[in-house]
């Protein structure tokens, strides 16, 4: 081949290659345009307590399980109000995450137990912004949220009449039991439930249901108890003040519990058995969480309306034994209940 002849053939081939790529670069800019890139999505999640702690770490952690896959991008908020017990504190946390939903402009707000509805979830009701909470004790009227067009969420209903029965599997004598309970607004339908669910344990009765404000009082109520009930019910223990009116940590209560008190008790969440509670068949932290995220999902994916979702209660109870507990109290426990539980050998502060 001549020369000149290499110099077409060259010319020609680099021209063909040229064609194509433009025709390349045409065809991926129309597949671009034809499918739209995935957008992130700003979740804010405000808990009305604090990390780290099982019941609300185990709840983000359920509701990022069902968004697992998508591109979010999260923030958290803590008001911390176990700490921030006071009206004017929570009012101040409130105002402080409402102030973060302004700013940051989330494309939801996922709302964990009670303080962050009263606080935050409330003055949302009827907006565009949607919301969704889990861990809500109180009934839904009580923010508002009835009928609401962007608010709904996973209520959390306690699992009574199972841990009496898991209670009286190891300890058949309870008949008597008393029920605690601090100040805090969020355990009144807590204890509807329970009144209304007696009828449903013959031969047990509730023979003290104590509203108790002090950690004072309540070791003299505890002293009380041990003559004249067969059980107690460790339901609100988180806001009793100590001397100096500063809020006793709730594991400092069930440590004190745990070593002065030798009547069996239960509660309903499993962090209370990790701190010496003998018992509980336990509210799921992650089955609230994972069906929040559903929830969740089905709006930001499939533009669905909040008002579509019934807010209804988690089912699925998890019995809780404390083995460590067990032991101190001389109770013996059969083993199928201990292989149809989750066993904790030791106080957490023994770990």
């Amino acid at each position: 081949m001549d020369t000149r002849k290499m110099v077409r053939w060259i010319s020609g081939v680099i021209a063909i290659a040229s064609v194509a790529t433009l025709i390349g670069a045409a065809t991926g800019l129309a597949a671009t345009a034809a499918t739209p890139q995935k957008r992130t999505f700003r979740i804010l999640h405000v808990m009305s307590y604090h990390s780290p702690w099982r019941w609300t770490d185990g709840q983000l952690q359920g509701f990022k399980e069902a968004m697992r896959g998508l591109p979010v991008e999260y923030n958290v908020f803590q008001m911390d109000t176990k700490k921030n017990s006071t009206t004017e504190m929570k009012e101040k946390k409130g105002k402080e995450a409402r102030d973060m939903i302004e700013t940051w402009k989330p494309d939801l707000v996922y709302t964990s137990d009670d303080d962050a509805q009263e606080y935050v979830a409330k003055y949302y009701v009827n907006k565009t912004l949607p919301f969704v909470f889990s861990g809500v004790n109180n009934e839904p009227k009580a923010y508002g949220f009835e009928g609401s067009s962007n608010i709904t969420g996973v209520l959390e209903q306690e699992h009574f009449v199972e841990s009496v029965t898991l209670l009286r599997a190891m300890v058949p004598g309870v008949k008597r039991i008393a029920a605690v309970f601090d100040n805090a607004s969020m355990w009144d339908p807590v204890k509807a439930r329970m009144k209304e669910r007696m009828r449903r344990l013959p031969g047990v009765e509730v023979v003290s249901w104590d509203t108790i404000q002090t950690f004072a009082e309540y070791k003299r109520k505890i002293a009380e108890y041990q003559g004249n009930a067969d059980a107690i019910a460790l339901i609100g223990i988180f806001n009793f003040k100590d001397d100096g009116g500063k809020n006793v940590a709730y594991q400092d209560v069930l440590k004190w519990t745990a070593e002065n008190s030798k009547l069996p008790d239960f509660g309903f969440w499993v962090d209370r058995v990790y701190f010496g509670t003998l018992s509980a068949v336990t509210v799921s932290e992650r089955e609230q969480g994972l069906a929040a995220g559903r929830i969740a999902r089905a709006i930001l994916v499939e533009g669905k309306s909040p008002s579509s979702f019934p807010m209804k209660p988690t089912v699925k109870g998890a019995p809780v034994i404390s083995l460590a507990r067990a032991d101190k109290l001389g109770i013996k426990v059969k083993s199928g209940l201990l292989l149809s539980a989750e066993v904790v050998k030791k106080f957490d502060w023994d770990r």
